[in-house]
């Protein structure tokens, strides 16, 4: 072979080499991609979970069945679907409703509607007695949601917080920074967060907008106290939806999915696809929870449209 064949051969050689290399890594590549997003790589990777009140006297092992079944794979519990106080759940009640969860594929994510149906606790009530009770009572609730395996607590219950008939917004902030502050030890001793939720004004008079949420969240001055997003809430803002997961992407640790009208997502006419879109954008990696206040839709149905809507414009979302 003559010099400039050979030389011709080594640079064939070389740019083959090359291009199997490029190829190769690009497999890898995708490969890894694939691996860490699953099979539809090119769409935002959301966690999908449901709050089991929607699902009413209805057993426990049967909810988290049904919830598994239409691609959940969470569940936010409310305390008083397994009894009236958080001190009557035994030892044992709380591990089996762990593990049946566990044995649906469904990790609990925490609890919601901390304060529903019960007496005698109140965040913002001018009597200190009640402010020391309702932080104990928190305390109580942590312990709780970590012995189901969660970390969160969603903090709504509008009729335990509301301020009473003359009480100053500035004064209620006070209490309920003081009671959360109170409850903040038991918090970290259960590694929990108490995620505050804004509620509109149809609901609630005290932290009413995310950004009063983020201002009582200051007051505490507690990483265990930080933001959960409400879509029914913020639709209540002027303030676009979009706009407020950007704005407060740093202080926002849970994110529940719903319509104006308290049903599912896809029920009603809020759009959840620049909602998923402002979600990916800010690479958020926490749960998208599906909380239904209106169940005249059904349970069953309820559970499989929602989740169903919320992937479809997921997938619209990354186009």
């Amino acid at each position: 072979m003559k010099n400039k064949d050979v030389a011709a051969w080594n640079r064939r050689q070389m740019l083959s080499s090359v291009a199997k290399t490029a190829a190769s890594g690009v497999a890898v590549a995708m490969a890894s991609w694939k691996t860490l997003l699953g099979e539809d790589a090119a769409l935002p990777k959301f966690k999908y979970a449901m709050c089991n009140e929607l699902y009413g006297d209805c057993p426990f092992d049967e909810a988290f069945a049904r919830m598994a079944q239409c691609g959940y794979t969470g569940v936010e519990i409310a305390p008083f679907t397994l009894a009236p106080h958080a001190g009557q759940i035994s030892a044992r009640r709380r591990a089996d409703v762990r593990r049946l969860a566990a044995s649906n594929g469904l990790e609990i994510v925490g609890l919601h509607l901390l304060l529903a149906k019960t007496e005698g606790f109140h965040l913002t009530a001018a009597d200190a007695a009640v402010r020391r009770k309702t932080a104990d009572y928190l305390g109580e609730l942590a312990r709780l949601c970590a012995d189901l395996g969660g970390r969160l607590m969603m903090l709504g219950s509008p009729n335990q917080r509301n301020l009473a008939p003359g009480m100053s917004k500035a004064e209620g902030m006070r209490n309920a920074a003081e009671v959360l502050q109170a409850a903040a030890p038991a918090l970290e001793a259960a590694e929990v967060t108490i995620a505050l939720e804004p509620l509109p004004t149809k609901e609630a008079n005290f932290v009413t907008t995310a950004a009063e949420g983020v201002e009582l969240m200051e007051l505490v001055g507690s990483p265990r106290v930080r933001l959960n997003l409400d879509c029914k809430s913020m639709s209540a803002e002027t303030t676009p939806i979009p706009t407020l997961i950007h704005r407060y992407r740093k202080e926002m640790v849970h994110f529940h999915a719903n319509d104006p009208n308290r049903q599912g997502p896809g029920f009603g006419k809020l759009d959840f696809v620049p909602v998923l879109k402002a979600l990916a954008d800010i690479h958020y990696r926490g749960w998208v929870s599906v909380e239904v206040l209106d169940d005249s839709s059904g349970a069953e149905r309820l559970s499989r449209e929602s989740i169903r809507y919320l992937k479809k414009c997921a997938a619209l979302a990354a186009k």
